[in-house]
């Protein structure tokens, strides 16, 4: 080969070279992102509004006017949040005898799914106040401000927050009725413990739904005064200890340790004990017990008079609040 047909022919092999068509790199296809949907902000005054709506009908004692009244206010409340609502009504017999009529409210979110989750709390409150420090007003009925409203106030505010922001699973939230008219501390009538929570009990045999099941269930009670604290419940312990990690995991994660404390606690026979025993939903307790108390394993104020509106702190129901959101929305 010649040197001009040498330098020809490298001419024409670097103008290919340098012609050739560049590759893009390969990029790789965008996978599917899952959205998480945010939790919502628990409000807490207007959780507290929701108790002292309750406490300003006076004590809720079966068979009163007074408990009428706050059943309409608590179930039109529940309506404006969802229209799936069911007032379970009917009569139960009292340690003593008496006939109460109650009134079981359930409120039901995203009622087509199969997955679901039981929040609930008792709204009646004591018709007497048989650890009163003063004698003279044992038999007096009780605000119920903390043993009951609390709770309910709670629930209320986690169903204005549900009705905005829906969940991916079904939540049934449920007022116990008739749960605190057991048989006074004073009384010959002890035996058997089956004489409280009454509304609870009803339910757990006859459910709201045919054959109705939850992944998990979880009962609020006592759960505004301030300074709280939650040790985990002994019959919630047995029952259902996954849920009791679950929530009480969930609670140190978001700030909430010092309320939600892991330290057995004694057994209470709440409504629960019932929704375990009967329905076998994994059912715990969150409730204040304090073995320091001046009223046994309870708060202070505990079937009392002074169980009243003061004894609030909307911080508690704050922590109790956003922990039960913070829950419910990690479910999917």
């Amino acid at each position: 080969m010649n040197k001009l047909l040498y330098l020809a022919f490298s001419v024409i092999i670097l103008f290919g070279i340098g012609c050739k068509k560049k590759e893009k790199p390969s990029t790789p296809m965008p996978q599917p992102v899952e959205e998480k949907t945010a939790v919502p902000v628990f409000n807490a005054d207007s959780a507290f509004h929701y108790v002292k709506a309750q406490v300003d009908f006076g004590p809720r004692i079966p068979n009163t006017e007074e408990h009428r009244a706050c059943a309409r206010f608590l179930a039109g409340k529940m309506r404006q949040y969802t229209p799936n609502v069911t007032e379970q009504q009917g009569k139960v017999r009292a340690y003593d005898g008496t006939v109460l009529n109650f009134n079981n409210i359930i409120a039901s979110f995203r009622p087509d799914l199969k997955a679901r989750i039981l929040l609930c709390a008792h709204w009646d409150s004591r018709h007497v106040a048989d650890h009163d420090p003063d004698p003279a007003l044992r038999r007096s009925p009780v605000t119920g401000a903390n043993d009951g409203a609390s709770g309910v106030g709670i629930l209320i505010e986690v169903a204005r927050q549900l009705s905005k922001v829906s969940p991916a699973v079904g939540i049934d939230i449920i007022f116990f009725d008739a749960e605190d008219y057991g048989p006074p501390e004073d009384s010959q009538i002890q035996s058997g413990n089956d004489y409280w929570g009454l509304g609870s009990q009803y339910w757990a045999n006859n459910p709201h739904v045919a054959d109705y099941t939850a992944r998990f269930g979880i009962l609020l009670d006592m759960v505004g005064a301030a300074d709280a604290r939650f040790p985990r419940e002994a019959f919630s312990s047995y029952y259902a200890p996954d849920i009791l990690d679950k929530v009480w995991n969930k609670a140190h994660q978001i700030g909430y340790g010092e309320f939600f404390i892991h330290e057995e606690g004694a057994l209470i026979n709440d409504d629960h004990y019932y929704i375990n025993k009967i329905r076998r939903i994994p059912t715990i307790d969150i409730i204040h017990l304090d073995p320091n108390s001046v009223n046994g394993s309870f708060f202070d104020y505990w079937h009392t008079t002074g169980d009243t509106l003061d004894k609030i702190d909307p911080y508690t129901l704050k922590v109790v609040g956003q922990t039960l959101l913070e829950v419910i929305y990690a479910e999917g």
